[in-house]
């Protein structure tokens, strides 16, 4: 019996469980009602605050550990530049379609990556 295994990692789980999830969810309508928590907000920018959290801070743990090591060895400062450009960009964006979760996170993401591109070149020079 020659069957192939079906790849039971975390990832394909949750992946296999989104596309149910998604598939299952075609025929619904999505109302952007208030929010239960916070009236004042709409659902899609509750989703948007939890999700721009996430990416925003996704560069802190190098940050950190450039800080920790006093070094900016395996850091890359053109990928921070680059998000750091781009993310004035979604700035932009996110006052033109006035998005308070867009504006927010991301003008967090400037700052962050600004940090991250000034500490290496701190630490670059006094390596």
């Amino acid at each position: 019996m020659n069957r192939v295994a079906f790849n039971r990692t975390p990832t394909h789980q949750v992946l296999l469980l989104s596309a149910v999830a998604l598939g299952g969810c075609a025929s619904l309508d999505i109302h952007n009602a208030s929010s239960l928590l916070v009236p004042e907000f709409q659902r899609s920018e509750i989703v948007g605050l939890l999700a721009g959290f996430g990416t925003t801070f996704a560069a802190v743990p190098d940050l950190i550990t450039m800080f920790k090591r006093r070094s900016s060895k395996g850091m890359n400062p053109r990928m921070a530049a680059i998000m750091g450009v781009f993310q004035v960009l979604w700035v932009y964006y996110g006052l033109l379609i006035d998005s308070r979760p867009v504006v927010v996170w991301n003008m967090i993401a400037v700052a962050i990556n600004f940090l991250s591109v000034t500490s290496y070149r701190r630490f670059a020079r006094n390596a």
